[in-house]
């Protein structure tokens, strides 16, 4: 709870006269201050009785800067800002009746071009609703009524705790009357539907404010500021406390590897490259049209650091999914030949980007080691989810994208064809347990063409839906924690489009009705077993008992719990045709009951099954004392545990 009582304390900081120390510039100057948005930006100068407003922005490069907006009538003489005395290049200055919510913007007079330009406030804690451009003035007094999650969250963000992630685009999740929900009412159709689902987590694709809602937040301007598009800074409080209240994660997507180079944004900002590098070669990002953050500025890293941190400590987020991480590693990052800048040691690898991220997983799990950083990283760089002090980047899981492009591209095959790509479907267990691994099914694989996840499934309706709801399983039964992306849950046929909502309508079709169910009932049952989630990251929690039967195009393996509890036997069957009298060994004899079958009908299957369980035979089979003899359903899973007792 003391963590807490920080957090609380810190928010309350932006009400009091909080004016910039020498220490603050020492530490400004050195990179190593995370909470710069209490420092610069726009605060109360006379605590909650408004005698002033108090404005702070870093532009070393201007010869001149005012603070323009609806106090003044835009008019860049009656606020000039001066510039501090000692090195930092901070403007600041007091101005008097300034309203709450008022619009607000910065006038750039460049030094060395003579260029005139306004920029939003990097710091500003709201903006404008797109399209307009303006930051707002505003403070973030909240009641939080989340302690209860607070104070025990450490065990639900934990490597050893069931993690199933749904991924939520808030823009195009439901709509209403062809608008998207505000961030009130997204707040209890998102709960209720979360809890209905079973899944432990959302994660929210990024609500840094953003001016192209085409980009889907991943060109963000607002890097202290939730998009106003869905309400105020308080009501996306409201979001996260009411998902907490009843006992849901907040991930937020987070996005320091790049940002746009709209006018009023980051770009150019005092009419130099001041947060991004001036080479282009450096400083520009091919594949998005963006700019590239410049790691080796010590006050760039300030900012980043302070935004991450500023998400956790003022509203609870539970962590963050670090977008774009290889595109930050590497300096030759979707470049050829010739259009990039080697470290200086000639090699491809971005020391300062290596040095920020480890500095900011450090401050993160030093302030708040009950959340959890992930790292979308799509290369086999090293360590990336081991401790610093190990050599690795600090986080605390990653994406596991290579188990998602073998497994999507197995799946696509034809069953008959499967046998031919069998090891596609077992070479994730090879790397398994060399990071902390997330199991992604993302929006990635549903846009630009790509299609949706059930049209990506062979044959006809019925095989499609069988297939998917079998690709589900072994995802829920392989080592990993868990994320999909919304509308993979009841197979929407649509590719997803961030300009409409999703296919709500077909989940009173039988077909996605049963594959909803299905996912509802895969997620209860992983949360209620140990075996699936205890040992994700061990060895020790995964056994195969068959990968080599390519022939038939079936899987069989355990999962173990820590010392003492039952496993759990898997066996997937990738084909449409039932596998009668298969014979899968067995650790123990006794009964085994058969806990989850994806054909069942309630799921709309065929029915096939082992009529709710199995008698283990003193029979040996591969490399076992006992066995089982199954009937494999078509395309399907099933799960098998001993009965106690038994």
């Amino acid at each position: 709870m003391r963590r807490v009582t920080q957090s609380r304390s810190r928010a309350g900081a932006a009400g009091r006269e909080d004016s910039l120390t020498d220490h603050d510039v020492y530490l400004f100057k050195e990179g190593s201050h995370g909470r710069l948005h209490e420092k610069l930006g726009c605060h109360p100068a006379g605590g909650r009785d408004w005698r002033g407003v108090r404005f702070a922005v870093w532009a070393p490069n201007a010869e001149s800067v005012s603070v323009i907006g609806d106090f003044n009538d835009w008019n860049p003489d009656r606020n000039v800002l001066q510039v501090r005395d000692d090195g930092s290049g901070i403007w600041e200055s007091v101005v008097a009746d300034v309203e709450r919510g008022a619009r607000y913007k910065y006038r750039m007079l460049a030094r060395a071009s003579g260029t005139v330009c306004d920029k939003a406030d990097p710091f500003a804690f709201c903006a404008q609703q797109p399209p307009d451009t303006a930051s707002r003035v505003w403070t973030l007094e909240y009641e939080w009524g989340d302690s209860g999650w607070m104070g025990a969250r450490r065990a639900r963000n934990a490597l050893d705790a069931p993690i199933a992630i749904y991924e939520v685009h808030a823009g195009s999740w439901r709509r209403r009357d062809g608008d998207p929900l505000a961030y009130r009412a997204l707040a209890h159709e998102l709960a209720d539907y979360v809890l209905r689902m079973g899944f432990t987590h959302v994660e929210l694709m990024p609500l840094t404010e953003h001016p192209f809602y085409g980009s889907w937040g991943y060109q963000t301007t607002g890097y202290f500021a939730p998009t106003a598009r869905y309400g105020s800074p308080q009501d996306f409080m409201y979001l996260v406390d009411h998902l907490h209240r009843n006992g849901i994660g907040v991930i937020l997507d987070w996005v320091p590897s790049h940002f746009p180079t709209d006018p009023h944004g980051l770009a150019c900002f005092d009419g130099t490259h001041l947060y991004e590098h001036a080479d282009p070669k450096q400083g520009f990002h091919p594949e998005w049209n963006s700019s590239i953050f410049n790691y080796g500025r010590n006050e760039v890293r300030g900012f980043l650091l302070s935004s991450a941190l500023f998400w956790l400590d003022r509203y609870h987020v539970d962590g963050l999914r670090v977008d774009g991480v290889a595109s930050m590693l590497y300096l030759d990052y979707a470049r050829r030949e010739g259009e990039w800048v080697p470290n200086r040691y000639g090699g491809r690898e971005n020391l300062d980007a290596v040095e920020f991220l480890r500095t900011l997983n450090q401050a993160v799990y030093r302030d708040h080691p009950d959340v959890v950083t992930i790292a979308e990283e799509s290369t086999a760089w090293p360590m990336v989810s081991r401790p610093t002090y190990l050599g690795g980047l600090g986080f605390g899981m990653k994406w596991n994208m290579g188990w998602m492009h073998d497994t999507l591209a197995y799946v696509r095959e034809d069953p008959i064809h499967r046998r031919y790509h069998h090891g596609r479907l077992t070479f994730s267990l090879i790397y398994a347990f060399n990071e902390n691994f997330v199991l992604p099914l993302s929006h990635d694989e549903v846009v630009h063409g790509k299609g949706s996840l059930v049209g990506k499934m062979p044959g006809d309706t019925w095989q499609q839906f069988a297939g998917l709801r079998a690709l589900y399983g072994y995802m829920w039964t392989h080592p990993g924690k868990k994320l999909l992306f919304m509308g993979g849950e009841f197979g929407q046929r649509r590719e997803w489009t961030h300009d409409g909502e999703l296919e709500w309508w077909v989940t009173d079709l039988p077909e996605h009705a049963g594959l909803q169910r299905w996912l509802a009932d895969l997620n209860r049952f992983y949360r209620s077993e140990p075996a699936l989630f205890e040992l994700d990251f061990s060895p020790e929690g995964f056994e195969w008992i068959d990968c080599n039967d390519a022939e038939m195009s079936v899987i069989t393996f355990l999962r173990k719990p820590r010392a003492g509890g039952e496993a759990l036997i898997v066996a997937c069957n990738f084909t449409p045709v039932p596998r009668t009298n298969y014979v899968v060994g067995a650790p123990r004899g006794g009964a085994w009951r058969e806990c989850l079958n994806s054909d069942a009908r309630e799921y709309g299957g065929a029915g096939w099954g082992n009529l709710g369980g199995v008698e283990a035979v003193p029979v040996g089979a591969h490399g076992r004392p006992w066995s089982l003899n199954l009937t494999l359903p078509p395309l399907a899973i099933v799960v098998l545990k001993r009965r106690p007792h038994a």
